[in-house]
């Protein structure tokens, strides 16, 4: 009696999941013997996001505005968060300098931005020749994320202080406070 009883259940689930599955045009346009549908999966919706452009770059970082951020303990490289950089834009990228100091003292200093969606990150400017200003030559498109390398600090940014759930975890000032006071993973304060 179970048995046929769960028989019965399964064909009546697989006739109900056969009747609300459907392979409609884009156009939804009515079918004779139904109403129309404009029901569409979420992965099958054409992507709409749209880059914000970039078009002034923020000042050349001040020493007394760099926030230090750790990358791995096994590093020797130093890693700072430009302060005055960093900013939350509506197309959902967060955008910052990063200052990366060599214990001899050399430093590499770029402009770059991460984008909590699709776990990637661009570079739009770097640090010029004479140490002056911005070389946009070596800006690059969108780049995947890297995990695990000795110096990932992409991958620090995003997974300890940029981003949650795909999204940033709130405005620059929630960021930089959770950078300053060393709040990382489970232990950042997320807000609006």
């Amino acid at each position: 009696m179970k048995v046929s009883a769960f028989a019965v259940a399964c064909f009546a689930a697989g006739i109900l999941l056969a009747g609300c599955s459907s392979t409609k045009s884009s156009t939804s346009t009515s079918a004779p013997d139904g109403p129309k549908s404009d029901f569409q999966y979420l992965f099958d919706r054409p992507s709409t996001w749209t880059e914000k452009k970039v078009d002034a770059l923020p000042a050349m970082p001040q020493p007394g505005n760099l926030l230090p951020f750790t990358v791995s303990q096994n590093t020797p490289l130093q890693f700072a968060v430009d302060a005055k950089s960093l900013s939350v834009d509506s197309d959902g990228v967060v955008r910052y300098t990063v200052v990366i100091t060599s214990p001899s003292g050399a430093r590499n200093v770029n402009y770059e931005g991460i984008r909590c969606e699709d776990y990637s990150w661009k570079l739009y400017a770097g640090l010029n020749a004479d140490h002056d200003g911005w070389d946009r030559t070596v800006a690059n498109d969108w780049t995947r994320i890297e995990n695990g390398d000795l110096n990932a600090y992409h991958a620090a940014l995003y997974q300890d202080y940029f981003c949650t759930s795909k999204m940033p975890v709130g405005k620059a000032d929630l960021i930089l406070n959770n950078i300053r006071l060393k709040r990382v993973n489970s232990t950042l304060i997320r807000g609006s």
